[in-house]
């Protein structure tokens, strides 16, 4: 790293300090994805720190950069930062530089600095340095302190690879590395929930790939549509998404003709576990997801969603279980995927639907509606008609 004051970004891992001897394995893919996720910005370069990675580059190309790496799962906070020299005149001079070119537009009410001094080589304590670097800023620019309740704060951190300065910090994307966690099958459908429960299973660290069930002449290619472009933005987290597009116009029909009106939602449920579990099993993912919410609707209640769960053969994992529906829409909307879920096109899950639809299913009642319908024949057709597309990490960047 150069010694003149060089502009930065400062990227800081998350819950990554939690795991011990693999950490390395995280940090590779955490990696990994960056450079996934800053492809086109030929100028910027990264670098690892310990417990951080830093990018430096062109200003243009390092806004963007910033934008991007702020939605990237593993990282805590970022900073823009100022690299300098660590010598204390160098960590004065270029705090002072950095909050006259980063700091608020107008000056804050208080301020303070904040050291972290994890190369104990270097000569001078943390608050010794914070005391320094502090009254360069007080008698340069004349803003007051405040230990306890500044409104800004400016960082400094002595490392033994890399010195910097840093003013404020940006809420990072959270979560684990995607790769990390191992793959999963979403249920995706064109509604709010499921795009936010396939976003909150990347940000566990999975990799997915999606299932949508589409039922036309009765739905639309608008509605199809609908769920590509959904689909499109949880492919910019991972490179690229697998979404299988599932022929289950048979199936709704079979189940609407010949099963109890009031059991036909449930039905349309476990035969989508069944579907969905086999295509999983043919695509190496460990475990089913989907954006059930419990005792949102009929088919989510607790006794529907253990009916619902036995016809699955992996398990089934539910991260919007405890979610109300206007957490979900808070997230729908800073993900960018409310817009398009409430575009006016439905689909299969809202078909045929009873006017009464009984919220408490026996497995025995369903296993009984099912003994009249040809099963087997039908699970073997919608797997065997499934279209498989793959959907570009560039398609979901905006």
């Amino acid at each position: 790293m150069s010694h003149v004051a060089t502009p930065l970004i400062a990227l800081r891992y998350g819950e990554l300090f939690l795991k011990g001897q693999n950490r390395h394995t995280f940090e590779r893919q955490l990696e990994q994805n960056l450079r996934r996720a800053l492809s086109g910005l030929p100028s910027v370069k990264l670098e690892r720190g310990q417990g951080r990675i830093f990018l430096s580059g062109d200003a243009q190309e390092l806004r963007s950069a910033e934008d991007r790496a702020r939605r990237v799962f593993g990282f805590s906070s970022l900073s823009r930062a100022l690299a300098v020299p660590s010598d204390l005149d160098a960590l004065a001079a270029g705090a002072l530089s950095l909050v006259e070119r980063e700091g608020p537009a107008s000056a804050p009410r208080s301020f303070k600095v904040e050291t972290q001094r994890s190369d104990k080589r270097f000569p001078f304590p943390s608050p010794e340095i914070s005391r320094i670097v502090g009254a360069a800023i007080h008698t340069t620019l004349g803003w007051p302190v405040d230990l306890h309740h500044p409104e800004l704060v400016v960082g400094v951190e002595v490392g033994a690879v890399q010195s910097f300065v840093f003013v404020g910090k940006i809420p990072g994307a959270g979560g684990l590395p995607v790769g990390t966690g191992g793959r999963a099958l979403l249920l995706l459908s064109g509604g709010i929930d499921s795009p936010v429960a396939g976003h909150l299973m990347q940000k566990r660290g999975c990799t997915l790939e999606a299932l949508y069930f589409h039922s036309p002449p009765h739905t639309s290619s608008r509605a199809r549509d609908k769920v590509l472009q959904l689909a499109e933005r949880l492919a910019w987290a991972q490179g690229q998404l697998t979404l299988h597009v599932v022929p289950f116009t048979a199936v709704q029909e079979q189940i609407r003709d010949r099963a109890p009106a009031e059991l036909s939602v449930v039905l349309y449920r476990r035969m989508m576990m069944r579907i969905a579990s086999r295509l999983a099993r043919t695509r190496r993912c460990l475990a089913l997801a989907t954006g059930e919410s419990l005792g949102q609707v009929a088919s989510q209640t607790l006794g529907n969603l253990a009916c619902i769960e036995a016809a699955a053969e992996l398990p089934v994992l539910r991260p919007l279980l405890s979610f109300d529906k206007t957490e979900t829409i808070a997230l729908a909307r800073q993900l960018g995927s409310y817009e398009i879920s409430i575009l006016p096109y439905d689909d299969c899950c809202s078909l045929f639907v009873p006017r009464h639809p009984s919220t408490r299913v026996a497995p025995a009642d369903a296993e009984a509606a099912e003994a009249a319908l040809p099963v087997e024949a039908l699970l073997a057709s919608a797997v065997e008609g499934t279209e498989r597309l793959v959907l570009p990490q560039s398609a979901g960047a905006g």
